[in-house]
C-alpha cells in the first residue's frame, strides 16, 4: 500500500522476484519472444496471473519507438475466411503485445490506397494485406512502412509475403472429381482479364488437372463472377444449369461461391453429389456444417496469421533486410458433397 491507502502497482521487478528471473526474462515473456524455455515462460506467467501485472503497453511501445499498432487490410469482413483470417490474426498479434487496426477495401484498389494513405506511415507500425486483386501501385513508394501479404503478391512490390500454393492446391482438388468419375467438370470464380492473383492461380491449377486427366477444357464450363459471394455462386450455377452442357461437378474458388452454388442445385432438385458433386476453397468453418457438409481445400490460418505478424514485427526491426516468403502446405477436406454420406 502507499502511504495515502492506495495500493501500489505492480511492477516488472515484482513479477521477476517473484518468479526468481530477471526483469529482462520477463519483458521476453511479455513480448511472446521465443527464446524463453517452457519452464521458465511457464512461471513467469504463473507469476503474471497471481499478481495480476498488467504491461504499460503504451509506455514500452514509445521506448521502443513505435505505436504499437498494426495495420490489417482485408477486402470484405462479410466474408468468412476474412473474417476468420482477421481473427487469426488479431491472436497472433496480442501474443506479442500489439494492437490490430483492421480495414476493409470491398476488393476495390481505389479504395485500398486511400485505406493506405489514411493509416499512415506514423500512424501504424507496419499493415499486413490480404488483397482479392492486388495492385502494385498502392505500395511502391512507401518505405516508412513495412508490409507482409497473404495470400496475394502485388506485381511490381517486394515484399514479405505467406500464402499456399494454389495452383497445386486447386490442380489437387479437381483431381479428386475427377478420380470419383466426373468428367464435365466446371469451375466458378474466374475474373476478368487481366486480373491475376489466387483467381488466374485456382484456374490455372484447374485447368492443369484437366490436362493431367486427359479431360478437355470446355470453356461453357468456366464461370466469371463479379465477386466471392453466396448470390455470385449461385448465379453462376444457375447458368450452367441452363448451359447446353450442364456439369456433373463443381469446382468453385472460394467456399462462399460453392453455398451459393449448393443452393441453387438444391432449389432445381438436384442431388450432392449424386447428379453434381461440389467442392469449395477456403474450408471456413461453415463448410463442414452446411448440408451436404461441403469439401473444401484447407490451409492452417493459425499458421498464416503468426507468420505475418512474425515476418511484419521483424520488417519492423530490421526495414532493409530482403522480402521472404513463407509458404505454408494446405490439406483436402473431403466431405459429403463430393463422396455422399448424407442421408
Amino acid at each position: 500500500m502507499t502511504s495515502h491507502g492506495r495500493a501500489r502497482s505492480v511492477t516488472i521487478k515484482d513479477v521477476a522476484h517473484l518468479a526468481k528471473v530477471s526483469p529482462k526474462t520477463v519483458s521476453n515473456v511479455v513480448n511472446g519472444y521465443v527464446h524463453v524455455s517452457p519452464v521458465t515462460r511457464k512461471r513467469v506467467q504463473r507469476a503474471i496471473q497471481e499478481l495480476d501485472f498488467r504491461p504499460n503497453r503504451s509506455a514500452r511501445n514509445l521506448r521502443r519507438g513505435s505505436t504499437g499498432i498494426i495495420g490489417v487490410i482485408v477486402p470484405d469482413l462479410h466474408m468468412s475466411y476474412f473474417a476468420e483470417l482477421s481473427h487469426q490474426l488479431l491472436m497472433a498479434a496480442e501474443e506479442h503485445g500489439r494492437t490490430l487496426l483492421i480495414e476493409q477495401t470491398l476488393g476495390d484498389w481505389r479504395r485500398e490506397e486511400a485505406v493506405i494513405d489514411h493509416l499512415g506511415d506514423r500512424f501504424v507500425d507496419g499493415v499486413v494485406v490480404t488483397p482479392l486483386a492486388p495492385h502494385g501501385s498502392a505500395f511502391t513508394g512507401r518505405a516508412g512502412m513495412g508490409f507482409v501479404f497473404i495470400g496475394e503478391r502485388p506485381s511490381g512490390c517486394s515484399a514479405d509475403y505467406v500464402g499456399i500454393d494454389n495452383v497445386a492446391a486447386s490442380r489437387e482438388a479437381v483431381t479428386h472429381l475427377v478420380d470419383r468419375g466426373r468428367r464435365r467438370i466446371a469451375a466458378i470464380g474466374l475474373q476478368p482479364e487481366p486480373c491475376g492473383g489466387t483467381p488466374l492461380q485456382r484456374h490455372t491449377g484447374y485447368r492443369e488437372a484437366l490436362a493431367a486427366t486427359g479431360l478437355p477444357v470446355d470453356t461453357r464450363l468456366e464461370k466469371e463472377t463479379v465477386r466471392y459471394h453466396l448470390h455470385d455462386g449461385a448465379r453462376a450455377m444457375r447458368s450452367l444449369l441452363d448451359g447446353p452442357c450442364p456439369p456433373d461437378a463443381v469446382f468453385c474458388f472460394n467456399d462462399a461461391l460453392a453455398l451459393g452454388a449448393l443452393r441453387a442445385l438444391h432449389q432445381r432438385g438436384l442431388r450432392v453429389p449424386d447428379d453434381v458433386a461440389v467442392m469449395g476453397f477456403d474450408d471456413f468453418e461453415a463448410t463442414e456444417f452446411s448440408t451436404p457438409s461441403l469439401s473444401s481445400v484447407a490451409s492452417d490460418k493459425a499458421a498464416m496469421a503468426r507468420g505475418a505478424v512474425r515476418l511484419l514485427l521483424e520488417r519492423i526491426d530490421s526495414p532493409e533486410r530482403p522480402a521472404r516468403e513463407i509458404l505454408l502446405g494446405h490439406t483436402l477436406r473431403i466431405r459429403e458433397s463430393t463422396v455422399g454420406g448424407f442421408s
